[in-house]
C-alpha cells in the first residue's frame, strides 16, 4: 500500500495510475486530515507528500509519522526547491524528495527503488549479513549492537530507530571499520542512485545519523575525502 497526499486532483491521479500500472495499490488523500487515522486499518509501506497542503504542511505530517510510525517510509513530492527545503525534507528522515514538474516514470522508478532497499534490508537477503547476525563495536566506553537479523541497533542497551538509508549506512560503514569511503561511494553503496545534490544528501544522512548516535564518535569526517567508522569490533565472548 502506497499513500498519496497531494491536493492536485491531476496531479494526484496521475501518480495513482502510473503506480498501480506497475502493480501497487494506492490510497489518496487530499489534505492532511484522515492520513493518521487511515494508518490503524491499512498501513502503507510508504507514503508520498506534497509539502504545501489546504489544511496543514507535509513537513509536519511528517514528523507525526516518523514519531507515531516509524516503520514507514515516506518521500516529498513539491514544488519547493530550494536547497534549504531539500535538506530539511532529508533531515525529516525523507528516503528522497523530488521536485515538480517530475517525470511520473521517474517517480515510480524512486518508488521501486526505496521499497527495493526497504525489503531487501528487512528481510537481510545479503549474504554477508546472514552470516553475521549480530555484530556489536565499542568505542570511547560506549557499545554499538547492529542486530542484522531483525534490524534492531541498541547503543549502549538502547534501541534506537534508523530510516532504511540511515540503517544501510551505519551497517555498511560498519563492515567497513577503519577504511576511509567516499561520499559518492557511500551514495553508490547505500542510496542505489544518484540525483541532484547527491553529496549534500550523503551528507544529511550522515548527519541524522550521528545526532541518532547520540554524538558519539562513531564515524569521522575526513574533511575533502569522505568517512571512517571508527567502532573496534568487540570479540563474541565479550559481547555474552
Amino acid at each position: 500500500m502506497i499513500y498519496v497526499v497531494e491536493d492536485n486532483d491531476s496531479i494526484r491521479e496521475t501518480i495513482r495510475a502510473y503506480l498501480e500500472i506497475s502493480g501497487y495499490t494506492v490510497k489518496e488523500f487530499a489534505q492532511v486530515a484522515g492520513v493518521l487515522e487511515a494508518f490503524d486499518f491499512i498501513p502503507p509501506e510508504l507514503c508520498i507528500l506534497d509539502v504545501m497542503l489546504p489544511d496543514g504542511n507535509g513537513f509536519e505530517l511528517a514528523k507525526k509519522i516518523r514519531t507515531e510510525r516509524p516503520e514507514t517510509a515516506f518521500l516529498f513530492l513539491t514544488a519547493r526547491e530550494s536547497e534549504s527545503d531539500r535538506i530539511m525534507g532529508l533531515e525529516l528522515g525523507a528516503e528522497d524528495y523530488i521536485v515538480k514538474p517530475f517525470s511520473p516514470r521517474e517517480l515510480v522508478l524512486r518508488v521501486q527503488l526505496i521499497l527495493r532497499r526497504v525489503e531487501k534490508d528487512g528481510h537481510a537477503v545479503q549474504s554477508e549479513i546472514q552470516k553475521h547476525a549480530v555484530q556489536s563495536w565499542k568505542t570511547d566506553g560506549h557499545l554499538l549492537v547492529i542486530d542484522t537479523s531483525s534490524h534492531v541497533v541498541l547503543l549502549d542497551g538502547q534501541s534506537i530507530h534508523l530510516t532504511a538509508v540511515e540503517w544501510k549506512i551505519l551497517y555498511w560503514l560498519s563492515t567497513k571499520s577503519g577504511v576511509l569511503v567516499s561520499r559518492e561511494r557511500i551514495l553508490g553503496e547505500c542510496l542505489d542512485y544518484a540525483h541532484d545534490g547527491s553529496e549534500r544528501t550523503v551528507n544529511t544522512h550522515l548527519k541524522n545519523l550521528r545526532a541518532k548516535l547520540g554524538g558519539i564518535a562513531w564515524i569521522e569526517t575526513i574533511r575533502g575525502f569522505g568517512y571512517k567508522f571508527m567502532g573496534e569490533p568487540v570479540e563474541e565472548s565479550q559481547n555474552q
